[in-house]
């Protein structure tokens, strides 16, 4: 079981500006998915809810990535456009401006796809 505390400790080792961005996405997770939890999947700072993962994120040395799943990229194609971004990350430039709305999208997006989800398991349970 990892903790906040592990995420903490991730966050610790990157040079202070890239500490605020990285604080600054957990902080937009956490006010977006405020029943998510916390854990380190991949070696990276996760949020999990309704038993999948909502996003992952990352410190580099140039950017951030930040990985809302592939139907979250795909879902914010044209809003990701001007990032360097893939089939499954979008990459947020330490020079640039965060852009807090579209990261504040892209949380609740996955919120509701695992909501979602969520259902789709439980009724297929319910029916076996």
């Amino acid at each position: 079981m990892t903790t906040s505390k592990d995420i903490d400790h991730y966050i610790a080792a990157f040079p202070p500006e890239t500490r605020v961005l990285l604080e600054k996405i957990r902080a937009i997770i956490q006010k977006t998915a405020p029943k998510a939890e916390e854990v380190i999947s991949y070696k990276m700072p996760a949020y999990q809810q309704d038993g999948g993962i909502l996003v992952y994120f990352a410190g580099y040395a140039k950017h951030i990535g930040f990985y809302p799943t592939g139907a979250g990229i795909e879902a914010f194609k044209k809003e990701i456009a001007a990032y360097k971004n893939s089939k499954g990350a979008v990459q947020f430039p330490l020079d640039k401006r965060l852009p807090v709305g579209l990261i504040t999208k892209m949380v609740k997006f996955r919120v509701k796809k695992n909501a979602e989800n969520a259902k789709v398991k439980k009724k297929k349970g319910a029916a076996d």
